[in-house]
């Protein structure tokens, strides 16, 4: 697996346009090329209708939108167990 990266999960379509599918087939963002202020070329994540940012580098836009994909599958926020800390709980050393 470490020669797969989030880029293999693009679909290019329209030109320029890049759909950021799962297994499944579903789309979970887009790629978008456009030209910013001083003719340079970025590239747009969105996902959701929400832009995630701007990169310079397909490879960069996919990460971050991949990135993105995956925290929305797991819990917000920290570890549920504080391990006894938070609660007074915690086992006592001596």
């Amino acid at each position: 697996m470490a020669d797969w990266h989030p880029i293999m999960a693009a679909v290019e379509g329209p030109v320029g346009v890049w759909r950021m599918v799962d297994p499944m087939g579903r789309e979970y963002g887009r790629v978008e090329l456009r030209r910013v202020a001083g003719g340079e070329l970025r590239y747009k994540a969105m996902s959701g209708g929400e832009v995630l940012g701007w990169a310079s580098t397909l490879r960069e836009a996919c990460f971050r939108l991949h990135t993105a994909f995956l925290a929305a599958h797991g819990p917000g926020g920290g570890s549920v167990s504080d391990w006894g800390e938070l609660t007074g709980h915690a086992r006592r050393q001596g």
